[in-house]
């Protein structure tokens, strides 16, 4: 622990050289060391400035515990993992959670190396009950996800989890084979247009299984709690409730006025709290 805690230090010193890296956690105006860090890593990449915005996020509602989430140039999604009285309290914990990975991630460790490719490789096999032999086949998920891993030795694993966002999601919509027979599985990218493309994937599986996105989002939003409370990157959970809400908005749209869709909500989510 004194060993990370003396690695966190020094990248503070290196990022952010006229702070003093005992007080960077205790500082209340974590919000502006959150983003002064980003800001410097920016100037070093010479990154466009619309392309390193850090972005909040506050849950609706009527009184605390208050929800807020950050998300980060690139797209890795963090959020408060306290029980916070405020929504000001929410985002300053949500900062300082993002701020903590931010940091971890400069670390060497955090590397995309050989070895954490071929450990990674093995533990996909085993909780898929794949081969070993699909990771020589691109057009196997294995395979696929052995060429990522390979395509980014040397990024860091924050950067890497960007990357696979699309992936994850793919493979729980059930959309990965149809995109890799296009040939195109490692040029998309999460926009608007691929989240309405799943969304109307789940309207058809709604007409085939009725309930099942209420299910789905059910379980989402869980695991979004779940991961939050954990501290831990948490974006893939985060798109797959946007996801899923957006198939159900999609679906009751044409059914319900807009004063009655909060109660068609609230019913499609009973038993989730």
């Amino acid at each position: 622990m004194d060993r990370t805690l003396e690695s966190l230090q020094l990248v503070i010193a290196r990022v952010l050289p006229h702070r003093d890296p005992a007080l960077v956690f205790k500082d209340l105006n974590v919000v502006a060391i959150l983003q002064e860090f980003w800001e410097s890593k920016q100037k070093k990449k010479a990154i466009l400035p619309s392309e390193g915005i850090i972005v909040y996020e506050s849950l609706s509602s009527l009184g605390p515990p208050f929800v807020s989430y950050v998300t980060l140039p690139g797209g890795s999604c963090f959020g408060n993992f306290q029980s916070c009285l405020s929504r000001a309290e929410a985002r300053r914990d949500a900062a300082k959670v993002a701020l903590i990975n931010s940091l971890f991630n400069e670390l060497p460790c955090r590397r995309i190396t050989k070895e954490f490719i071929m450990e990674s490789v093995q533990e996909a096999v085993s909780s898929t009950s794949g081969n070993l032999k699909d990771a020589d086949d691109p057009s196997t998920s294995i395979g696929a996800y052995h060429y990522m891993l390979e395509s980014n030795i040397g990024k860091t694993m924050l950067e890497f989890q960007e990357l696979m966002i699309v992936f994850q999601l793919l493979h729980w919509n059930g959309s990965l084979k149809a995109l890799r027979e296009t040939k195109c599985s490692r040029q998309c990218s999460l926009d608007e247009k691929m989240r309405s493309h799943m969304a109307l994937d789940w309207i058809m599986k709604e007409q085939e299984s009725p309930g099942i996105i209420s299910q789905e989002l059910q379980v989402a939003l869980r695991e979004l709690e779940e991961v939050r409370k954990a501290g831990h990157e948490l974006r893939f959970y985060k798109e797959k409730k946007e996801i899923l809400s957006l198939a159900l908005s999609q679906i009751y749209s044409n059914k319900v006025t807009t004063s009655s869709w909060d109660d068609q909500m609230s019913l499609a989510l009973h038993g989730y709290r």
